[in-house]
Formats: C-alpha cells, sequence, structure tokens
C-alpha cells in the first residue's frame, strides 16, 4: 500500500507526465507523441520531499505526492 508524503494539489493535464525528481520537486513534462517531441520539464510544486532508499515516488489521483516500498524480485544470483 501507499502512503501519503505531501499535499501538493497538482490538478493533471491531458497528455503531460507528472513524476518526482531528485530534489524532491513535482515536475511536468510534455509526453512524446509519434512525431511530436516530448520533454521540457518544469516545475510544478516545490514540495522538497526527502526521498528514502528503497521507496518509489509518485503523484496519485489526488495530485499529492506519495510513496510505496519497492518490491525487490528476480532470480537469485549464482555465486
Amino acid at each position: 500500500m501507499a502512503e501519503k508524503v505531501t499535499k501538493a494539489g497538482i490538478k493533471r493535464q491531458k497528455g503531460y507526465l507528472y513524476y518526482v525528481d531528485k530534489k524532491g520537486n513535482v515536475v511536468e513534462t510534455k509526453m512524446a507523441r509519434g512525431n511530436k517531441k516530448g520533454g521540457g520539464g518544469k516545475v510544478v510544486a516545490k514540495t522538497a520531499v526527502k526521498k528514502v532508499k528503497g521507496y518509489l515516488y509518485f503523484i496519485d489521483k489526488a495530485g499529492d505526492v506519495s510513496r510505496a516500498k519497492m518490491l525487490r524480485g528476480g532470480k537469485k544470483k549464482k555465486k
């Protein structure tokens, strides 16, 4: 399950991708579609979230920053 980290109140727009950058801020970037280029990210909300290793940070349906514990699977390495 995910837990809410900060309230940001982001209103999402169609055709844009929202993510939490290295500094902990919410960034909006245009998605690439067909021949059209994407990119050109801009900071939408300065949340300054302190990231903890082992968690995935994302923008939930309410437009707030949430995190979920990362599940690590796969096969064990041979010794």
